[in-house]
């Protein structure tokens, strides 16, 4: 196995791990799709930087195979790899170069060696001149982003870094949409982002702005820098959407009067009525102390930068050899035998078909049906399967198998709740039995009779937006 930073064989001399002019260390991070290293710019330090930030890099490692063999993957990284170029701004996370291989492509960017602003708001919420900095950094990132027709569509605390002086930085635009994806209608249509930041247009698959749904984003993230936690949460993720679609939040009494009426700006279910980026700027809260960011001018990109969406296809999508200095890193055997385990993409979560979760997969659907009509349908399916089927409160309903199962009789509660008036959302939840027949029943026995109801499945990509996999509008 492949070790991060210098290592030795057989007591003999030290090997470093080498990407070209990158010496690799410690992994910083994995998401769904990707591994992300920490780096150092091996020419950077030798000019008399050492370990400082100039020579500091993070690099995210994409194998070429894996992006083609799911659809959609590689448009989505070229469009993140330009949407990168198109942001250069003091509160994003700067791209510097891109490099491929044969098989690999790296993408090479600014490390911020704060780490997550989630980290900071774990240990607890911040006081409000601290959560005004942060915030005012934020608004300025993501009003350049519009002004460019950039939607982020996953801005979250997990995906705000910080550098080492403390300067927010916005990072992971693998979910960010452009103009040319919007619809006929102007909007978008791809449901993605994270479940608890999403505005509640977004949720309703019939067309969004990305502009003001990420306008929501900012506003529950200003809730959870001041309050220490989210404004829209509970286990149950129907009755987490049924808050979003109301706004159904509480301000504790240590937020203040501003900030509250700020905050009650932004998580305003109509999009149309939600505060606008010059509105926020205009607002007492945030005109405190703001100090507009100093914007430097479009650069050149640097030698080997991609230039273009055609010089980006070519290097994804090209069969060259690895040590075709044009577009390539040089790597020698040692270095690429190592990479052959790093082997995936990092995005944020697509939702296209509910949110996607290893425990609760295939536990809970929507549906365009009334939710009576929704419990009716139920019902004559647990019948059907052979279960006794008892009608609870409201549209719930309890079945339970007639004979044992491995673990003795399996039984489950089919909750039904109408979030809105156009979407009713069931959750299945285990009360008893083996946990496989839960499973067994869930993702395969119950499917078939309710396929005439269900809008959607949870982590299941949308019939009807197959593209939705690869974060398209």
């Amino acid at each position: 196995m492949a070790r991060s930073g210098r290592e030795r064989e057989g007591g003999g001399e030290e090997r470093r791990l080498v990407l070209g002019k990158y010496e690799l260390g410690r992994m910083l991070g994995q998401g769904t799709f990707a591994k992300v290293y920490y780096a150092r710019d091996l020419s950077a330090a030798a000019a008399g930087a050492g370990g400082g930030s100039s020579s500091s890099v993070a690099i995210k490692v994409i194998d070429k195979a894996r992006l083609r063999r799911t659809e959609g993957m590689v448009e989505q990284l070229r469009r993140e790899i330009s949407i990168m170029r198109m942001v250069r701004h003091p509160n994003v996370v700067g791209i510097r170069e891109v490099l491929a291989s044969r098989s690999r492509v790296f993408v090479v960017m600014e490390y911020a060696r704060g780490g997550e602003l989630f980290a900071k708001v774990a240990r607890g919420r911040l006081t409000e001149d601290h959560a005004r900095r942060y915030f005012q950094q934020l608004v300025a990132a993501v009003g350049f982003c519009h002004r460019r027709g950039v939607a982020h569509r996953d801005l979250k605390p997990e995906n705000l870094l910080l550098d080492e002086e403390g300067r927010l930085k916005v990072t992971d635009f693998g979910l960010a949409a452009l103009p040319e994806q919007l619809r006929h209608d102007g909007l978008l249509h791809t449901q993605c982002g994270t479940p608890a930041y999403v505005a509640p247009e977004v949720l309703r698959k019939r067309g969004y702005d990305g502009a003001r749904a990420d306008l929501w984003s900012c506003g529950v993230v200003l809730y959870v820098l001041l309050c220490g936690f989210l404004p829209f949460q509970h286990d149950s993720y129907a009755k987490m959407y049924q808050k979003i679609f109301k706004a159904d939040y509480q301000v504790p009494p240590w937020v203040s009067g501003d900030a509250r009426r700020l905050i009650a700006r932004l998580l305003v279910v109509d999009p149309t009525k939600r505060a606008s980026i010059p509105e926020i700027m205009l607002t007492p809260w945030f005109r405190k102390g703001f100090v507009p960011p100093v914007l430097s001018p479009q650069v050149s990109p640097k030698k080997r930068l991609v230039d273009d969406e055609d010089a980006v296809g070519a290097l994804l999508e090209g069969g060259g050899s690895d040590r075709d200095s044009s577009s390539t890193a040089s790597l020698s055997p040692r270095s690429c035998n190592a990479f052959q385990l790093i082997s995936s993409m990092s995005s944020g979560f697509d939702l296209s078909g509910l949110f996607e979760s290893e425990q609760k997969a295939a536990t809970v659907f929507t549906s365009r049906a009334p939710a009576a009509a929704v419990a009716e349908k139920l019902e004559a399916v647990g019948h059907a399967l052979g279960f006794e089927v008892t009608r609870g409160k409201g549209c719930n309903l309890r079945m339970e198998a007639k004979v044992d199962g491995t673990n003795g009789r399996l039984a489950l509660t089919a909750e039904v709740l109408e979030v809105a008036a156009d979407v009713a959302v069931v959750e299945f939840a285990h009360d008893a039995g083996d946990a496989l027949d839960f499973n067994k029943f869930c993702a395969e026995d119950v499917r078939p009779g309710l396929a005439d109801i269900v809008w959607a499945w949870q982590g299941d990509s949308s019939p009807a937006t197959p593209a939705a996999v690869a974060g398209c509008a």
